[in-house]
């Protein structure tokens, strides 16, 4: 969800200093310090002291999970960095989608993540074009987009278009050329997408590849769409994503008011918190996997941990309810970051804890590679939406 791609560069820095045993532990923290004014930067847009060294939660007082065999998991892909880029809403959708295709049909299929980043790219622009460069053109997308895309140009495996040039995903060079060529085509008044759209594509296919028409799996020729439909067999209308805010008319569609959300449809079911709950814990305790939205710039964020709370001082348990999360929200100390995957639960009587897998770069630093644990209170007060099956939640179609 980052669109300056300097933070995922730092991030990524760290994660190659990590494990490099010669470096001193010091460097980590001083590069993670920096990191994190970095990202209070770019959401509040002021300078910011280090929160690492300023400001932290204390973790005492909470009985932390330590390893991923405590949760109750759900089927899913191994975790895979998403390098230096801000692709973090098509892995962790791709990844949901993938978990899905198990749940349904009990086919385990690693999916291209980049296949889907190419053709977003492709509606953005046409987008961007069609407004005159008032839509948003940047890195950052949400899982909507994926259902979007899949449901216009279909779907392939990784073996057949991984879009990725080097050993990491190095997308800095790809986004800077992108966004000079539309700014290009907008300042000289091109208003016939099919004529940006060679350049466009060009562009793409020098950094991250052009996806093939047709490629074989499993001994079969496929083209994108009929995989979609007649490979994996997941319709991507059966998809809603779930949304607790009270600016909005409880149960019934609206829009999500985020920069990502460039194309502002009206894709978001709106509930009150206590049904967002009520059928979020019933999803992963039944055997859903869930792509979530959040906000991770946090004091009680912990990537040596591996853990996300909500601290006392921010807001005690017992308070958090709707006009809490929507406060925060409004006044931007609740911001939409990054999108992970939801693959599990553990169960307590002092509040659950959620098992998520991350793409972020950071995510990779801690014990747990790739995985970070979620209380429940910062999973209601600091989870903006989840996208989960309709099956799980079509009672609250009812209401």
């Amino acid at each position: 969800m980052f669109k300056n791609s300097l933070l995922f560069i730092i991030a990524l820095t760290v994660s190659i200093i990590a494990q490099d045993q010669k470096i001193d532990t010091g460097k980590i923290k001083e590069i993670q310090s920096k990191y994190h004014e970095k990202v209070l930067e770019s959401v509040t847009g002021e300078k910011q002291e280090s929160i690492r060294t300023k400001f932290k939660a204390n973790l005492e007082n909470f009985e932390l999970p330590t390893t991923t065999s405590e949760f109750n998991t759900i089927w899913h892909t191994p975790p895979v960095c998403q390098g230096s880029s801000g692709m973090c809403w098509s892995f962790a959708t791709t990844s949901f989608l993938e978990s899905e295709v198990k749940r349904l049909h009990d086919k385990e299929v690693k999916l291209s993540e980049l296949f889907t980043v190419y053709w977003e790219y492709i509606e953005k622009a046409k987008r961007y074009i069609e407004t005159g460069g008032k839509s948003r053109f940047a890195e950052g997308s949400l899982s909507g987009a994926v259902i979007k895309i899949w449901q216009k140009y279909g779907s392939m495996p990784l073996e057949a278009f991984d879009g990725k040039k080097d050993e990491f995903y190095y997308h800095d060079k790809l986004f800077s050329a992108l966004n000079k060529y539309m700014k290009k085509c907008v300042k000289s008044n091109m208003k016939n997408f099919d004529e940006v759209l060679p350049g466009l594509k060009s562009i793409l296919d020098k950094h991250i590849g052009a996806p093939p028409a047709e490629f074989e799996y499993n001994g079969k020729n496929y083209t994108a769409k009929n995989f979609l439909t007649d490979y994996l067999q997941i319709n991507p209308d059966d998809y809603t994503i779930i949304l607790s805010f009270k600016n909005k008319p409880f149960y019934e569609y609206t829009t999500f008011d985020v920069p990502d959300s460039w194309w502002q449809g009206k894709d978001y079911f709106n509930v009150p918190l206590d049904d967002y709950m009520k059928y979020f814990k019933k999803a992963v305790n039944n055997g859903y996997t869930m792509t979530i939205d959040m906000d991770f710039t946090e004091t009680g964020y912990d990537f040596d941990k591996d853990v996300a709370v909500i601290p006392s001082y921010d807001i005690p348990s017992k308070y958090i309810n709707g006009d809490a999360r929507y406060f925060r929200f409004e006044n931007k100390t609740t911001t939409d970051d990054h999108l992970v995957h939801l693959v599990g639960v553990k169960n307590t009587d002092k509040g659950n804890w959620y098992l998520v897998k991350d793409s972020w770069s950071w995510a990779f630093d801690g014990s747990n590679r790739g995985y970070i644990f979620l209380h429940e209170d910062f999973v209601k007060l600091k989870v903006l939406f989840y996208a989960v099956h309709k099956d799980v939640v079509k009672e609250l179609f009812k209401k």
